[in-house]
């Protein structure tokens, strides 16, 4: 799913802005990781941690994504 920096609240620093872009950036690296023809057994640890780290922030931004839905639902 898509999440969408607009959706997040405009009060104060936004740190679904930050979630976004780490989540970006373990995505490129999970790819650099997963672009290459043999991983490594390290490289291998590597690419599962980088995704339980993506999921875990996916999480946290359905948890900004959620309220909005909700109020959207109820108006």
């Amino acid at each position: 799913m898509e999440i969408s920096i607009q959706q997040a609240p405009r009060t104060g620093p936004n740190p679904l802005v930050r979630l976004v872009e780490e989540h970006r950036q373990y995505s490129r690296k999970l790819e650099a990781i997963l672009a290459q023809p043999y991983l490594s057994e390290n490289e291998q640890l590597e690419a599962v941690r980088l995704k339980k780290l993506k999921l875990k922030l996916k999480d946290e931004m359905e948890g900004y994504a959620r309220p909005s839905r909700t109020n959207q639902q109820n108006v």
